[in-house]
């Protein structure tokens, strides 16, 4: 046998493998007690966590085996059969700023969620953490990949540690985030509603209308104080469209030198904003990003809709389509780095296109993009509560017909509602105290709800359809 052939035969028996075995590796890199979360989180939190980092097989962006990393934390609850969490974080600032190395800064959103009672995973993203090649920034398509598979990857591998899943699953996104989570909804929906349908998602502050909204902003005559994002955009939808072979046709100069750099993983995100709005505010007085593309160029691409950029942004876009489960689109007035107008948009269009549950809500109206973070992923939490299906035991049958319980969150009385006759309530502190009992004579019964200090709650329902585990938030 030539060693030529071996090669051969030795990589393609490696892609199989990476084909055929999803997970690589899952590493634990720390836990957290109960009391250790609630001291940074709050009342919602109900568990300690253990946290990895997991390695997976996917394909890159031009379609190649490739190894993904991101994070996933497992509650301590192996008596509830949990509810999967996927976060898809904001914008990195650079390669290895990612969940799986808990160094970005929204990569205590699983850590927070896994303690409420979640199993979370939080994807890194093609091109940083541990994959090759350079992040392909806002590809709608590579971003829900690699969530799709390191969901894949990870439900055997969580299973085997003895923690049963329920069969919910929730998305949220933040910033980029928030495209990336649109995208996965979508990408879900459309290609594995049967396999892993989603229950809730939550889609905030994300730029989802790239082609129009954002496109029109940042190439305007408006000051834009990140004007990184230009560079990022294009180069990261480069990686798949490769519309161009060299830099120097689309950058002028002196802001190529800083964005090859950057691309050189030389300069952080946060680097290329600042050096990129110097060099603006001395050459045109204001931060004005089109300057940062050959004069051409920009106007080409101003000037002609089927400019490949304009294509490649276009079908990028992830907010033309319909969702089938609830969705919420959070959102602050203020948000000096992604347009409110986007959510506006997506509201509008996916209302239009016949979705049964969604809305665009307005946080508050004077928060900026970091501000607004926090309280949306509060609301997201409180959203998903109404949803929350917990099964007690792995091993009991999940109650089929749906139950409602409202108003969740709650300050006082609740309603239990789409109840069988003889169906048997019980309200549930989350270290398994028992506090409340009520029988249903028909379809509803009325907690009063006196005397229940702010938390997280459960509603177990048993009836001879089988049993059903409501989660209730107590303000």
């Amino acid at each position: 046998m030539s060693r030529h052939y071996f090669i051969v035969l030795l990589f393609l028996a490696f892609a199989f493998t990476l084909n055929a075995q999803n997970l690589v590796d899952a590493t634990f890199l720390e836990s957290h007690t109960r009391e250790e979360l609630a001291a940074e989180y709050g009342f919602f939190i109900q568990y300690g966590i253990d946290v990895y980092k997991v390695r997976y097989t996917t394909l890159d962006v031009h379609g190649q085996p490739d190894t993904a990393s991101g994070a996933l934390v497992v509650p301590q609850a192996r008596d509830f059969a949990l509810p999967i969490f996927i976060y898809q974080h904001g914008t990195s600032g650079a390669k290895d700023d990612t969940p799986s190395n808990l160094n970005i800064v929204d990569y205590e959103v699983p850590l927070a969620f896994g303690g409420v009672g979640f199993v979370s995973i939080a994807p890194d993203y093609l091109g940083l953490g541990e994959s090759r090649g350079f992040h392909p920034y806002l590809h709608a398509a590579t971003e829900a990949s690699a969530a799709i598979d390191m969901l894949k990857a990870i439900g055997p591998y969580v299973e085997g540690q003895g923690q049963a899943l329920n069969g919910q699953l929730f998305l949220a996104g933040y910033s980029q985030g928030g495209h990336a989570s649109m995208a996965l909804h979508r990408a879900l929906q459309q290609d594995y509603s049967a396999e892993y349908p989603v229950t809730a998602a939550a889609h905030m502050s994300g730029p989802y209308s790239l082609a129009n909204v954002m496109r029109e902003y940042i190439l305007s005559e408006e000051e834009y104080l990140f004007p990184g994002y230009i560079v990022r955009i294009i180069m990261g939808l480069n990686e798949y469209y490769q519309i161009y072979d060299d830099f120097s046709k689309v950058f002028r100069e002196p802001y190529l030198g800083p964005a090859e750099a950057y691309y050189n993983n030389e300069l952080t995100m946060g680097q290329l904003h600042d050096t990129l709005a110097q060099l603006l505010s001395q050459e045109v007085g204001l931060v004005q990003p089109k300057y940062i593309i050959q004069d051409s160029v920009r106007q080409n691409i101003l000037d002609y809709p089927n400019h490949p950029v304009n294509l490649a942004l276009a079908e990028n876009d992830v907010y033309d389509w319909a969702p089938e489960s609830p969705t919420r689109l959070y959102y602050c007035i203020m948000d000096e780095q992604v347009l409110y107008t986007n959510s506006l948009l997506a509201d509008s269009v996916m209302n239009a296109n016949g979705a049964p549950d969604v809305q665009s809500v307005n946080i508050d109206p004077n928060l900026g993009h970091f501000e607004c973070g926090e309280p949306s992923l509060t609301a997201a939490l409180l959203f998903f509560s109404q949803y929350l299906n917990i099964v007690m035991d792995a091993a009991e049958l999940a109650m089929q017909e749906p139950i409602r319980v409202y108003p969740n969150p709650t300050s006082g009385p609740f309603t239990v509602e789409g109840l069988s006759a003889g169906a048997r309530l019980e309200l549930y502190t989350p270290d398994g105290q028992r506090l409340q009992i009520a029988n249903a004579d028909g379809e509803t019964v009325q907690f009063r709800g006196a005397g229940l200090s702010s938390g997280l709650y459960y509603l177990r329902i048993s009836s001879a359809e089988g049993t059903s585990v409501q989660g209730l938030v107590v303000k």
